[in-house]
């Protein structure tokens, strides 16, 4: 953690903590399960990278709050207990049936327009940013606040929980290890982790990181929601989490089906640790974090985030918005969703991530030769999903980007990159908004894929 930046964080009211427990019960949180049948199709990885373009280092900053209106952002909240649901543009509102963002003439005006429209939902975020890198050019693109009651503006140098993201941080450890010797893609648990179930012994490093291991969801065990309802500020370490699962059979053969689990990346985890003698968080920072200069990247065990940082929001209308900031310890994350980061940070790190900067073209291969068709992250991304190794593919009408999202209480993200990470986009919100949300929280979810479109298409397309 960089020196200066101090910790805080809001903790919930009442209502928002009892929903939170329900969440953990329900298997929300840092994720949501999705099964999409047989893992052994290969589909090729068809790419559509634009040709890398090198212009002047000019990484924009959001707006003051006291400018209403301009290119990096768009519309704010007018109260600090409820969103306004009116639009600041004036330009026409966008439909998931209208003119596609690959059409438009204007990739940052649609961006700014389709972040502006989503925080003016009914039910919407309080906030939400993107931000676009082309080359060395970075643009940062916001709507909304980041903190609703001081009314300010959401920064590329914010903390907030990444959520799910994270898996794709400790997938970069394990294959960086990969690399390095120290682990192979075909260590399996019984060799590595032998204190873990015999029925589990078999599982291969490469299963459980493209979410084919079969390994039960903990997110889904009764033994999990008594665990965290009886002392939610004080996370169950790593092994405990996976004890509350241990007792149950692999859910289908591992390797033979693809099953979002929360599980997969508590165990890579567990497996970095064994073969490096390091706590996670330590072989993190070591092999990735350090390496990449995210300074404002870590694995905390202290449920605050550091300041400045985007406030989280629980929502559901009629009732006033709730800060649900300091909502959730990390640790019942960990490796599969407990990560702190910032816009900044992500977008470095996808970048680097995808474009091989952290293991090998042999490494690399192996992760971006094997997809999944229709295997889905926690939440879906923007067109036709396809998951590996702790990367998922996401095939939109403006061209191939590879990346991950996230959900946690107060938070959804999105990071993508081109095949040769010299094109990115990141779009987070403070509230969570899922495939799995109903009625207006659904039309919030769809507003969110569209402005995550508008953002890959601004990075394929810019120059």
């Amino acid at each position: 953690m960089q020196a200066g930046r101090t910790r805080s964080a809001r903790r919930p009211g009442r209502r928002a903590a009892a929903a939170l427990a329900t969440a953990a019960v329900l298997g929300l949180v840092s994720g949501c399960t999705q099964d999409s049948g047989a893992a052994t199709t290969t589909a090729s990885s068809s790419t559509a990278s634009s040709a890398s373009v090198t212009v002047s280092s000019s990484a924009a900053s959001s707006a003051p709050a006291s400018s209403p209106a301009v290119a990096s952002s768009g519309t704010s909240p007018s109260s600090a207990t409820t969103p306004s649901s009116t639009p600041a543009s004036s330009s026409t509102p966008a439909s998931s049936a209208g003119t596609p963002p690959s059409q438009g003439p204007d990739r940052a005006a649609r961006l700014d327009q389709a972040l502006a429209e989503l925080v003016a939902m009914p039910g919407g975020p309080p906030g939400a940013i993107a931000v676009v890198q082309v080359g060395d050019r970075r643009t940062v693109h916001t709507a909304g606040y980041a903190d609703v009651a001081k009314k300010t503006r959401p920064t590329a140098d914010d903390s907030m929980r990444i959520a799910s993201v994270a898996k794709a941080f400790s997938g970069a450890t394990a294959l960086a290890l990969v690399q390095a010797g120290k682990l192979s893609l075909d260590s399996t648990l019984g060799r590595v982790l032998p204190q873990q179930p015999k029925a589990w012994s078999a599982v291969t490093l490469r299963q459980l990181l493209s979410h084919t291991s079969g390994v039960p969801d903990f997110l889904g065990s009764p033994k999990f929601a008594e665990l965290y309802q009886r002392d939610p500020d004080h996370p169950a370490k790593p092994a405990a989490l996976i004890a509350t699962i241990a007792d149950q059979p692999l859910a289908f053969p591992a390797g033979t089906r693809y099953a979002y689990s929360n599980s997969d990346n508590i165990l890579v985890g567990l497996m970095i640790e064994r073969v490096t003698g390091q706590p996670y968080a330590q072989a993190l920072s070591t092999w990735v974090l350090r390496p990449l200069g995210l300074a404002h990247t870590s694995l905390p065990s202290a449920i605050e985030l550091p300041a400045p940082y985007i406030h989280g929001y629980d929502w559901a209308p009629p009732a006033p918005l709730e800060d649900v900031t300091g909502g959730l310890a990390p640790g019942w994350a960990w490796a599969s969703g407990g990560v702190v980061s910032t816009p900044a940070d992500l977008t470095t790190f996808v970048r680097a991530y995808v474009g091989g900067k952290l293991f090998g073209s042999k490494v690399r291969a192996a992760q971006q030769d094997l997809f999944i068709p229709a295997g889905e992250s926690g939440p879906p991304g923007p067109g036709f999903n396809s998951a590996s190794m702790a990367l998922f593919r996401y095939q939109t009408e403006c061209g191939t980007v590879y990346g991950h999202t996230g959900n946690t209480v107060g938070y959804t993200q999105f990071i993508a990159a081109s095949p040769d990470g010299t094109r990115s986009a990141t779009v987070s919100i403070n509230l969570q908004r899922t495939d799995k949300s109903q009625d207006q929280d659904a039309a919030v979810f769809t507003g969110l894929q569209r402005a995550e479109l508008a953002a890959v298409c601004m990075a394929l397309d810019g120059a």
